[in-house]
């Protein structure tokens, strides 16, 4: 069933978000619809076999500038993909299974797990993940509910590489 775009909740460029199944109460990410799969940064990432099947374990850091913050995580691995960056590198990326929830609304999707240390948002939210279930407004931030667990003080200034789109100068006509 196509939803019509009144239907959908309204997303801003920017959301507080869970990711239950990992254990991770908050973290702060950049809704992008220019990429295709969502990307959650993650270290110490190490493949093992659980039960036959591929695992793999990582460790978060869900909120910028805050080393202290630690979240292990376990899941189940279900593949490596090729992402291109928007710089133009190719990268392969563990896949794995995540629980989302936004504001009212929880879902599963596909996220690849990365280093996105210097990046300014530690997750991207990409279309795969909000098609059918957001509509996203460039012009506003956090426009769902701050789920519990978010620190109350903003964390982090978002650097320029992820902030809001700057206007495009125009030449004159």
């Amino acid at each position: 069933m196509v939803r019509r775009p009144e239907d959908l909740k309204p997303l801003g460029w920017r959301e507080w978000i869970a990711l239950p199944s990992m254990g991770v109460p908050a973290i702060k990410v950049k809704v992008d619809t220019g990429a295709r799969s969502s990307a959650l940064h993650a270290f110490d990432v190490e493949h093992f076999t659980r039960d036959g099947a591929a695992w793999v374990r990582f460790t978060v850091h869900p909120f910028q500038d805050d080393d202290r913050t630690v979240i292990r995580a376990e899941c189940l691995l279900l593949g490596q993909r090729v992402v291109r960056s928007s710089a133009g590198h190719q990268e392969t990326r563990p896949v794995v299974a995540a629980s989302v929830r936004i504001g009212d609304v929880s879902f599963d999707t596909d996220v690849t797990l990365t280093n996105r240390d210097s990046m300014g948002f530690r997750m991207l939210l990409g279309r795969q993940a909000i098609r059918g279930r957001f509509v996203v407004d460039p012009g506003r931030s956090f426009v769902q509910p701050r789920p519990s667990g978010a620190p109350d003080a903003p964390v982090s200034a978002t650097p320029a590489a992820e902030s809001s789109p700057a206007p495009v100068p125009r030449s004159p006509a």
